[in-house]
This record gives C-alpha cells, sequence and structure tokens, in this order.
C-alpha cells in the first residue's frame, strides 16, 4: 500500500492528466448544479446514491474537483499491474486482493490510517440493479478507521447534486444508516431507493433490538 503516496512525490502522468481534464470538462458540459460544502475534516468516506448511470461517476469527479478534493477509490489488484499501475495509483486509485475475506475493509482501513487526508469514494448499492439496499463494507471501513460518513446524491432528473452532513458512525449500523436514509429522503423523497434504504435501516434497528 505504501505506492499509493507516490503520486504526491512525483509528477502524475500524462494519461492521467488527460483523463481527469477529460472528465472535469465532460461534467462542465452536462452543466449540473451543486449544493456542495467541503467537509470540515480531514479523513472521510463518500457514499454515492442512487447509482442509476455511469454519469454518476463523471459527476462526483467533477464535484470533487471543484471542491479541491481529491476523491480515493477502491479497485481490484489485477487493474494495478503494468501497463495501468502508476495510471490507477494517479487516478486515486487503492489495490485490494478481493479474494481473501475481509479484505476490501482491511486494506481501505489501513490506507486511511497512512494519510493525513483522504476521502474514500464507495458506491454502496454494489450496482446500478440494486433496489437500494445497502451493502455494509462502508460502514464498516468509516467505523474502523474513526472517520465521518458523508452522503452525496445527484439527481439526474433535475442536474442537482450534493454533500450531506458528515456522521460519525456510532457503532449502531441501523441507527447510523436511518440517519442517512434521512438526509437522502430530505433531497429526493421521491426516489423510491431512499424509501427502501429507510425499511433497510428500521429493520436493522428491530433486528439490533431482539438480539
Amino acid at each position: 500500500m505504501g505506492e499509493t503516496a507516490a503520486p504526491g512525490k512525483r509528477k502524475r502522468t500524462l494519461l492521467s492528466r488527460l483523463a481527469r481534464r477529460v472528465l472535469v470538462g465532460l461534467y462542465q458540459w452536462k452543466g449540473w448544479k451543486i449544493d456542495l460544502a467541503r467537509p470540515d475534516v480531514p479523513k472521510f468516506v463518500i457514499c454515492g446514491a442512487p447509482h442509476t448511470t455511469n454519469w454518476d461517476f463523471i459527476f462526483f469527479i467533477g464535484a470533487t474537483h471543484k471542491l479541491r478534493i481529491r476523491p480515493s477509490f477502491m479497485g481490484k489488484i489485477s487493474l494495478f499491474r503494468w501497463p495501468l499501475r502508476r495510471f490507477m495509483f494517479d487516478m486515486g486509485g487503492l489495490p485490494v486482493d478481493r479474494a481473501k475475506r475481509g479484505n476490501y475493509v482491511e486494506a481501505a482501513i489501513a490506507a486511511f490510517a497512512g494519510k493525513e487526508e483522504m476521502a474514500l469514494v464507495v458506491a454502496p448499492e454494489g450496482s446500478r440493479s440494486s433496489n437500494g439496499e445497502w451493502r455494509s463494507g462502508f460502514y464498516h471501513i468509516a467505523l474502523g478507521a474513526g472517520v465521518p460518513v458523508v452522503p452525496a446524491w445527484v439527481n439526474h432528473e433535475t442536474m442537482l447534486g450534493g454533500l450531506g452532513p458528515a456522521i460519525m458512525p456510532s457503532g449502531n449500523l441501523g441507527e447510523d444508516l436511518a440517519k442517512i436514509a434521512a438526509f437522502y429522503r430530505s433531497v429526493m423523497p421521491d426516489c423510491d431507493r431512499f424509501k427502501v434504504l429507510a425499511e433497510q435501516a428500521q429493520r436493522l434497528i428491530v433486528e439490533a433490538r431482539n438480539d
């Protein structure tokens, strides 16, 4: 994981600089409006939702660029081999061997420990075909690293998106997920996925009380 610090000590590759310019250019061309405030913390997990189109990635690249946040992401270790190795690191990638159980969370926690500033972007729904329920990996990363979760959203119908408040994990997944769901429903009340997320949170709260 030590090589993740390398981009800060050398000039980024031409390919990565060109790729970032293209992505930011696409963001500006689409004309999104943003309701953003940079979190007043040096390290945090950004949860992007709802994940319904590949344009989500373009939005978050452009939005974080505007806030001078250089986002990180987890990628399969196979992508960090030649000839893509330097490019992946320069784009903010962090390698993870998904063949090892629990390595995704452990690798992310270790990466946070080794950096003074870090914004890890996670798509907690997993895929665009999700019904709205979230996987818990993002939460265990934030809890283990001792960093807050920052909910990020984008509405492609209104072309508006933004970042929510930094929510520090308490150790109670259901209750914290309910807080996150409440924020999302306040900005996108008609999104069925966030209704499912709120229901998932309540189910987890009930299950925790019955244990």
